[in-house]
């Protein structure tokens, strides 16, 4: 069952459920979320850990949040941005942060506001906004869809949020997807990351073995992640191999405080 089959009471409960779940443990997030990795496709069989994922931001956290995903070969632009004013789903309309959309115009050409790629039907956005209406009072958003997982725009794109955004109030989600039977492509690209070696990582993007839905938004995920001096967490606490090796986090690391 998709997303769009729940309602807002059912979404909510959800997510009241896992907050509570995660603050009997001591898990609390403290609002240091910057980042989110969440599956491309939200479903009965994935909801719960999606659940967990986004309990971590509270509803005042995010004035903005910036949804990216991959569709490569959709359209001609390489990072295309829809051009809607407001985007509407089963749970009511979310407003476009414009201001924001012309900024990453302004930033490079390979930026450009077009539909071509934005088919209703096989983007990722629709599902996070209904987790994110549940889980934010008043958001705006900004769709950004890599159409070319060179390596050379991957790298653009990250260089470009971890920019734009930085001094910003706003949540960034990643959407992409690695089954859990590929547990050694998730563990190698993690040792690349550990190691500082992007090189390798842009490496992958370009490999014959990649298992990886939406690897080029991933990566552009684990590079802002990187610059912004993020934590990285990842919910591997079931084993199945339907589960999703991505979905995560990257929150503000603590500092300590001295008296």
């Amino acid at each position: 069952m998709n997303i769009s089959s729940y309602s807002r009471e059912e979404l909510t409960q959800g997510l009241e459920r896992a907050r509570s779940k995660r603050n009997s443990g001591q898990q609390s997030s403290d609002d240091a979320v910057r980042v989110m990795f969440a599956p491309g496709s939200i479903t009965s069989e994935n909801i719960d850990e999606v659940y967990e994922l986004y309990s971590r931001i509270s509803e005042e956290q995010f004035d903005t949040v910036v949804v990216v995903e991959s569709h490569p070969g959709s359209a001609e632009k390489k990072l295309p941005l829809p051009s809607f004013k407001s985007v509407t789903t089963p749970l009511g309309e979310v407003m476009a942060n414009d201001r924001l959309r012309n900024d990453f115009c302004d930033e490079d050409d390979d930026f450009f506001i077009n539909d071509e790629a934005f088919d209703s039907s096989s983007v990722c956005l629709y599902d996070q906004l209904m987790m994110l209406q549940c889980s934010l009072k008043n958001f705006s958003v900004v769709s950004i869809q890599i159409t070319d997982e060179n390596p050379y725009i991957v790298k653009e794109l990250a260089y470009a949020l971890e920019e734009i955004l930085a001094s910003k109030n706003a949540l960034v989600v990643f959407c992409c997807d690695l089954d859990g039977s590929h547990s050694d492509e998730f563990e190698m690209l993690m040792s690349h990351y550990k190691d500082e070696n992007f090189n390798s990582m842009m490496n992958y993007l370009s490999s014959a073995d990649l298992s990886m839905r939406g690897a080029g938004t991933f990566l552009a995920g684990l590079i802002v992640s990187r610059r912004w001096g993020l934590s990285l967490n990842f919910n591997h606490t079931t084993h199945s191999d339907t589960r999703n090796l991505l979905l995560g986090f990257a929150e503000m690391q603590h500092q300590p405080i001295f008296g």
